[in-house]
């Protein structure tokens, strides 16, 4: 795990995001004091499962229809 102050860590972002690619564990410090840490992201190991909730939502025919009026209203914050 290496340590970059936040000046260098802004000057050369691109390289630390690869070398963080790579595997590598960054942390950013401040003032030497740590404040974020630059991580690999996870590689998935599976394909998501599609459709596991299918049977616990239901989905309206009148999904996308038009709001009521008064409803429409209170999302445009003019009725309380």
């Amino acid at each position: 795990m290496s340590q970059v102050n936040l000046y260098e860590a802004k000057t050369q972002l691109s390289r630390l995001v690869d070398r963080a690619a790579a595997g590598e564990e960054i942390v950013i410090a401040k003032g030497g004091r740590p404040l974020a840490r630059l991580v690999p992201l996870a590689v998935r190991t599976q394909p998501r499962e599609l459709g596991f909730l299918g049977d616990a939502v239901w989905v309206g025919p009148d999904f996308d229809a038009p709001l009521p009026n008064d409803l429409a209203r209170a999302f445009d914050g003019k009725d309380p």
